[in-house]
C-alpha cells in the first residue's frame, strides 16, 4: 500500500513540475505558431511512449 502511495504522490509531483512549467516558463519560450510545431508537440510524448513500451517489451522478451 505505501509503495502504490509512494508512486501516486511521485507522478501528482511531476504533472505539478510540468504545468508550473508550462503556465509560467512555456510563454517565455520562441516558438512559432505553425501547424508543424503544434503536431510536434501534441505527437511527441505519444511517440516517446511507444519507444518506452517497445524498449520493454523487448528487454521482457530476452529474459
Amino acid at each position: 500500500m505505501e509503495n502504490q502511495l509512494r508512486f501516486i504522490l511521485k507522478v501528482f509531483l511531476l504533472s505539478a513540475i510540468i504545468s508550473i512549467l508550462i503556465k509560467y516558463v512555456g510563454p517565455y519560450l520562441a516558438i512559432a505558431q505553425t501547424g508543424k510545431n503544434a503536431l510536434i508537440i501534441v505527437l511527441l510524448p505519444t511517440i516517446f511512449m511507444a519507444i518506452a513500451l517497445l524498449w520493454r517489451f523487448q528487454t521482457h522478451k530476452q529474459t
